[in-house]
């Protein structure tokens, strides 16, 4: 049991390390702001040149009207859903290590979020009639369609934000009180609206935990649904390896999958950065490792069913697809994408050593979101590539435009993620200390 005058003389220190990344900026932080914008400015030109020249700037064509675009859209939704999944997951099954990753997870949801959102505008060819997507009666008396999955992606995309917003919003109140009361200057003015008038009564803890335990369950269930909605964009599709009903769990998983693998660089990084030693500690990312050892094999278990499914139902269309990903165009991406997703997490987090090896899982983060990433590109491209007539059949590789706009969106997630954490604390504040006074009490 620790000493409860020594837990209370940890309480200032604990404010004094969590709120510093907010009160003090080092130079190497404007020099990576600065490099981050030039690639964000990069990009900005790129799509503003796609918009003016149109969408025949890319590789899309006729049979394949979806690629790097979409697929990134898949990929970024999958990252957002599973920050606040992962949150909500911990919250309710009450993990006491969860305090140090919950914040940092939810953050990456903000971003995410955001990020996604900007992949349906790459898509769309005429992005000045984007609000023909919102459902409401427009001017020509016709409703928007909602068969199209463009329509599904945009309803998900609100609904999800809306509960995000509100589940990740509320236990920051507490946080942003005490930036209100130690932070000076127009950001002073900025808490304190944010705080909306919290000074820590018992009535309004009550308020705000019973809040918390409301939205928990909520926003997991939303996540699942909304993701799902995701994979019925190609399990709702009369297209060669699309048509299967195991894209929906499919898809959930693979978000938890990448997601985790997103949070465990995260952690490493800010680690790193801002000298969280004290508080993210190896205990943290072993239990991590673990989880992310069980959606590898989960994940894997699913992979193999779709691809035995395929394998064993013998449909030309579906043979086809296949055999391009085993030893076709598509073998080399396909094989180094399995390596990344399955191979190299079994061969290396299986053990335990190696799981207490914060570099090490790091990497092993890495790796998967690449691989994750290939994935979803193998995903869209191939079935599109290998329509039911084999004279239409075409390759599909980004273009220059789409590989700037790609890298351009990449630097504006890390950008926005490096101002976040400038503003907001990177870990919970008041549930970092809630967690001694219970360390205390045991």
């Amino acid at each position: 049991m620790t000493d409860r005058p020594t837990v209370w003389k940890e309480m200032p220190r604990i404010n004094r390390d969590l709120l510093s990344p907010l009160q003090t900026t080092t130079w190497t932080f404007y020099l990576w702001v600065g490099v981050l914008s030039c690639f964000v400015a990069a990009g900005a030109g790129a799509w503003t040149y796609q918009i003016q020249t149109g969408i025949g700037q890319t590789d899309l064509n006729h049979p394949i009207f979806w690629g790097s675009y979409i697929a990134s859209f898949v990929f970024w939704i999958g990252v957002s859903h599973s920050g606040t999944f992962i949150s909500g997951v911990l919250r309710l099954t009450n993990a006491e290590w969860r305090r140090p990753v919950t914040r940092i997870a939810e953050l990456m949801t903000v971003v995410a979020l955001l990020v996604t959102a900007l992949f349906v505008f790459y898509h769309l060819g005429r992005v000045w009639r984007f609000y023909y997507l919102i459902p409401y009666p427009n001017q020509r008396e016709l409703w928007p369609n909602f068969r199209s999955p463009l329509m599904w992606d945009a309803t998900a995309i609100f609904t999800y934000a809306t509960a995000s917003t509100i589940y990740i919003y509320l236990p920051l109140i507490p946080d942003f009180a005490l930036a209100r009361d130690r932070i000076h200057g127009w950001r002073k003015t900025v808490y304190r609206w944010l705080a909306i008038g919290w000074h820590g009564s018992q009535a309004q803890w009550r308020t705000l935990e019973m809040a918390i335990r409301i939205i928990t369950p909520l926003i997991v269930m939303v996540m699942i649904s909304v993701h799902s909605i995701v994979g019925f964009d190609f399990g709702m599709a009369l297209v060669p390896a699309w048509h299967s009903t195991i894209f929906a769990p499919y898809f959930v998983v693979g978000a938890v999958h990448s997601g985790l693998s997103m949070v465990l660089i995260g952690l490493y990084v800010l680690r790193k950065v801002y000298h969280l030693q004290n508080y993210v500690r190896t205990e943290h990312f072993e239990k991590l490792g673990k989880l992310l050892l069980v959606t590898t094999l989960v994940l894997a278990y699913m992979y193999f069913a779709e691809q035995l499914t395929i394998w064993y139902g013998k449909v030309p269309d579906h043979i086809a697809v296949q055999n391009s990903l085993l030893y076709g165009a598509y073998a080399v991406p396909f094989w180094f994408m399995v390596s990344c997703i399955y191979i190299v997490p079994l061969l290396t987090l299986v053990w335990p050593r190696f799981r207490q090896w914060p570099v090490g899982l790091m990497m092993v983060g890495l790796i998967i979101n690449l691989g994750m990433y290939i994935e979803r590109m193998l995903i869209i491209v191939p079935p599109l590539a290998h329509p039911r007539l084999s004279f239409q059949w075409d390759e599909y590789f980004p273009s220059l435009i789409e590989l700037a706009i790609l890298v351009g969106t990449l630097a504006l997630a890390l950008l926005l993620y490096s101002l976040a954490v400038k503003f907001v604390p990177v870990i919970s504040i008041w549930e970092e200390k809630l967690g001694k006074k219970h360390a205390q009490e045991h």
